[in-house]
């Protein structure tokens, strides 16, 4: 499983690497422009200072979105009276304009404790948010899950939204969502479809040293059986180390109402690990 894991991270993070290489360093090249050239005051510019502007107005057109992604990864081995395998990754990218937002995560971990597997989790989400002011936008978001100690084979969640920003500052976010979604899963080889609600809310806080700290949270009780409900939750923080590398702590929780047979309905995870940024 930990070879399928960073076989399925793999050629998704060097797409997405390569392209957000691309534009950072577009974004790079135009932001590093220097300034147009003014004309002493009271003088008449110069056809050589009207080309000049004009190819730097072109250049500073160009300007694209800057991509913020990374890749976390982690590893524990202990040998001896006990013996013990940890593996976790996580890669992560998003870009914010005017206009839209996109998110981007796939994490995956693998665990053994004495040659028997006690860990197998690969997890994918995607958000696509199309602003419609500066505090509404709709949102389409996607996520799936694969966790073989829970005999979960799959879990796929798909819907649309409304999403309202509370707070939209430059370090400091908070936003609430609300949207239908459709979730088919195979659980304990059951295979099950059914609609639910989404209830979420995310918040995020960078700090001037650098570090980070954010949590979110989302409800999805069954349309028709609210009783039946999945609750996710993470909360996060995150130091930095140098320009590119930085500790990040992970705490996860899980909440399924109607686990597989003998299996316990909440799991928990606390993951620390490095992070390099690109």
């Amino acid at each position: 499983m930990t070879k399928r894991i960073f076989q399925w991270l793999g050629p998704v993070i060097l797409a997405a690497s390569s392209h957000a290489a691309d534009t950072n360093a577009i974004a790079e090249a135009s932001t590093n422009q220097p300034a147009l050239p003014v004309s002493p005051s009271g003088a008449t510019p110069t056809s050589a200072d009207t080309a000049t502007n004009s190819r730097l107005a072109a250049v500073i057109a160009t300007n694209q979105p800057v991509w913020e992604s990374s890749f976390a990864g982690g590893f524990t081995l202990t040998k001896g009276n006990s013996d013990t395998l940890l593996t976790t990754a996580a890669f992560r990218t998003r870009v914010k304009t005017p206009v839209f937002e996109f998110g981007f995560g796939l994490d995956g971990s693998y665990g053994e404790s004495d040659s028997v597997k006690n860990n197998e989790t690969l997890h994918g989400i995607t958000q696509y948010n199309h602003l419609f002011s500066d505090h509404w936008y709709g949102y389409l978001n996607a996520e799936g899950l694969h966790d073989g100690i829970a005999d979960l084979q799959y879990r796929f969640t798909v819907g649309p939204g409304a999403g309202y920003y509370f707070l939209k500052r430059t370090n400091v976010t908070l936003a609430a969502e609300f949207g239908p979604s459709l979730i088919f899963q195979r659980l304990g080889g059951t295979d099950t479809t059914y609609a639910s609600l989404r209830w979420a809310e995310r918040f995020e806080q960078k700090l001037k040293s650098g570090a980070r700290v954010w949590e979110k949270a989302e409800i999805l009780p069954q349309v028709n059986k609210l009783e039946n409900y999945l609750v996710n939750a993470e909360m996060g923080a995150e130091a930095t180390l140098t320009k590119s590398l930085s500790l990040r702590v992970t705490l996860l929780d899980n909440f399924v109402h109607q686990p597989a047979p003998d299996r316990k309905n909440n799991d928990v995870k606390l993951i620390s690990g490095l992070v390099y940024k690109f």
